[in-house]
């Protein structure tokens, strides 16, 4: 393991890391956690637990590629527990599906020989695990933000996720293949053995990228003046996608409220907004959602509701599988910490209460897996005294 590597994980033992011995014996009497270690059963695909590992870019795939690195990563983290790995976002087969140089692909012999590796090791520790397939549209990275791909970025109406015009539309032609693309990634995950597949269409990326009205001017099918007609293509994209996966293997979607630029926007703006949006994806073939939010504790319509968040809100409306995210058991979102904040350690007893009363059904967790593998295991053996705060230099090259 490469030291950029060790430093990302950098996991400790025995510390408590500026939590202090008055804050870590409080954290020792927090909630129970048992709930979390109660099994679920998605689809067709039996949980031990109700942990998720979220997906985090760490472009370390040469060519696209994942290597041994990438699989003992992933084996790290089923060997202490988590319920379901969902990976690095991983590009589908399209020139520019893209957007770093070392970001994994989910399409060629070699790229998924290489996931077939990292299947293999997630499995043998007594893991489950699914890709995330992405496809970034016009959305550079900050990481590589000169870096360019082999063919023109695509985005619905020529414009970049901060809303520049920087080309042209995509054809209705680049639309059908692109759609095609992610039913083949689909396939072949299952073929390599993956236990589901997540869709990411949150976060400005080109799912994400149609549904937005300022973003996506199409006059096509594509297009459209309500959300709803705007999701054709994230529809299209999951009909075709089910149509080529047996009838149990899960199907994940990623979705977020915020714009790219502003994170108080909402791209449903009532619940019954909300409603109606999600209940056209159901219907196309989502198992379940995976609701992006900086916080989960912040309410996603507190002029209605002041406590539940929109992956509570998603299973209330909904009743498929709710997998909440935001800065689960630490103090300060991931934004902070890419602003170079560290992020304390908190008690779970919020979340817990949240996972009890079945507001949501799976809780995913992204940088205290990142820095620590053990995360999960020491949660359940109460050695939380042994879990220290999260600085940014676990995750340099994450976006």
């Amino acid at each position: 393991m490469t030291s950029e590597l060790k430093r990302r994980e950098a996991v400790v033992t025995g510390s408590t890391a500026g939590i202090g011995r008055a804050t870590a014996k409080g954290l020792a009497r927090a909630g129970n956690p048992s709930v979390l270690f109660r099994p679920y059963r998605l689809n067709s695909l039996n949980l031990p637990n109700r942990l998720v590992m979220a997906p985090m870019t760490r472009s370390v795939s040469p060519g696209g590629v994942p290597t041994s690195e990438v699989a003992d990563y992933y084996r790290r983290r089923a060997e202490n527990g988590v319920g379901l790995i969902i990976t690095e976002g991983t590009a589908v087969g399209r020139p520019a599906a893209h957007n770093e140089p070392k970001m994994p692909h989910f399409h060629g012999e070699a790229a998924l020989a290489g996931w077939k590796k990292v299947v293999d090791a997630v499995h043998a520790a007594g893991g489950r695990i699914a890709p995330q397939l992405v496809h970034v549209g016009h959305k550079l990275s900050k990481a590589a933000p000169d870096w360019i791909p082999p063919a023109p970025y695509e985005s619905p109406s020529g414009l970049s996720v901060t809303g520049e015009r920087v080309g042209r539309p995509m054809s209705e032609a680049d639309v059908a293949d692109t759609i095609d693309a992610f039913a083949r990634a689909a396939m072949d995950a299952e073929r390599v053995g993956f236990d589901g597949v997540e869709l990411m269409a949150a976060h400005g990326y080109l799912i994400n990228q149609f549904f937005y009205d300022h973003l996506n001017l199409r006059d096509d099918e594509y297009g459209g003046k309500t959300l709803v007609e705007r999701s054709r293509f994230a529809v299209e994209i999951l009909k075709a996608v089910r149509s080529v996966v047996s009838s149990g293997f899960p199907v994940i979607v990623r979705l977020s409220q915020w714009k790219p630029t502003d994170f108080d926007a909402r791209l449903a703006e009532t619940p019954q907004a909300l409603e109606r949006w999600l209940g056209v994806l159901v219907e196309a073939g989502a198992d379940a959602f995976h609701l992006s939010q900086s916080k989960f504790w912040q309410p996603a319509f507190p002029e209605v509701d002041r406590e539940l968040n929109l992956a509570g809100w998603a299973k209330k409306l909904t009743g498929v599988t709710a997998i909440t995210v935001g800065a689960v058991g630490l103090s300060g979102d991931v934004y902070e910490s890419f602003a170079g904040k560290s992020a304390r350690f908190t008690p779970l007893d919020g979340l817990l209460a949240r996972l009890e009363r079945d507001e949501f059904d799976l809780v995913a967790v992204g940088r205290a897996l990142l820095q620590d593998p053990a995360w999960l295991e020491k949660i359940r053996q109460g050695r939380v005294d042994q879990i220290t705060d999260f600085t940014p230099a676990a995750f340099a090259n994450l976006s």
